[in-house]
């Protein structure tokens, strides 16, 4: 099997944040490149040492480097999208810049040829019982009586093969009618925003803290028909930024879905209540099994009642209804 390494440039107090997301991803070999950690292991191990590598100690030298390996087959290049959303999410954070340039390299790779290579791993996708998502330079090679979300998602945002955008979707397909109005909390490519409107939702919003999103999820939303007088998305920050919670809370929604990462859906917990309508249907994703009873236990003393629990490969999705 053939492997990508993936280089993340950082500082040393980048090591936990960026460790922490990879984690949260479902990454678990991390391999960390430090020189200020480096030095002080050799300080503290002087007496043990006769000789240190030259190799080594040229190696360590520079900017702290967090480093993984993905299978170069299509599940690891759809995890690369998710490293680099995340990581992309990181930076916007990182308003002090505490934590480097946080920008990602790859080796056995051409960084060049990337933006095509990775596109022969996603082909036309079945999704539950109604969604079918099609690569836009792909065509069908038959008809087809299931919804068709045709997409183009960048390099940067999820293909819908993802196991937590299965499930959403797959949730999604039992509660969107004529009458949800749909809220799409970390929308990426728009893919469940996008496909809650092809489904019959009169209308939708969409948020993403990285603003290549808003363009992204725009384009995707004008490949399938969906006029912007449907459709908005904003870029920003839902836990920080109170003027885009005001924008987006004109309305209340029937249906929100957060396909997004176990520490923001448990702070999600104080501002969705604001946002969704009585009775509404609050889908989470992006949760490793790992952290499952940690959201469990944040909803269970909210105002949200959990209604169902779905697993798959190891993520979970935790449905709710508020109360």
């Amino acid at each position: 099997m053939d492997w990508i390494q993936v280089t993340v440039y950082t500082t040393t107090e980048g090591i936990e944040p960026i460790s922490g997301r990879l984690y949260q991803l479902g990454v678990t070999g991390i391999e960390i490149e430090d020189e200020s950690e480096f030095y002080s292991f050799l300080e503290e191990t002087r007496g043990t040492w006769d000789y240190v590598d030259d190799d080594l100690v040229e190696r360590m030298k520079g900017e702290t480097k967090v480093k993984i390996y993905l299978s170069d087959n299509a599940a690891g290049h759809d995890m690369l999208h998710s490293v680099r959303d995340s990581i992309s999410q990181l930076a916007l954070m990182d308003e002090e810049k505490l934590y480097g340039r946080l920008e990602i390299s790859l080796d056995n790779v051409n960084e060049e040829d990337w933006a095509n290579n990775w596109k022969q791993y996603f082909k036309p996708l079945t999704v539950g019982d109604k969604i079918l998502i099609l690569p836009e330079w792909e065509t069908l090679s038959e008809d087809t009586d299931r919804t068709v979300f045709t997409v183009n998602p960048g390099m940067s945002f999820g293909t819908g093969s993802h196991n937590t955008t299965q499930l959403c979707i797959e949730e999604l397909e039992n509660v969107i009618n004529k009458d949800t109005h749909v809220l799409d909390l970390g929308c990426g490519s728009g893919i469940l925003s996008i496909i809650s409107l092809l489904l019959g939702a009169p209308d939708a919003t969409a948020v993403d803290i990285d603003p290549n999103a808003v363009d992204i999820a725009y384009q995707n939303a004008e490949r399938n028909g969906i006029d912007k007088s449907v459709y908005r998305v904003f870029a920003g920050n839902v836990l920080a930024d109170s003027e885009l919670i005001q924008k987006i809370s004109d309305k209340k929604y029937e249906v929100v879905v957060a396909n997004i990462v176990a520490d923001v859906i448990i702070a999600l917990a104080d501002i969705v209540p604001e946002l969704i309508a009585p009775n509404g249907i609050y889908i989470t994703s992006g949760i490793i099994t790992d952290r499952k009873e940690d959201v469990i236990n944040r909803y269970k003393e909210s105002d949200f009642e959990i209604i169902n629990i779905r697993e798959k490969g190891d993520w979970v999705s935790i449905v709710m209804k508020s109360k």
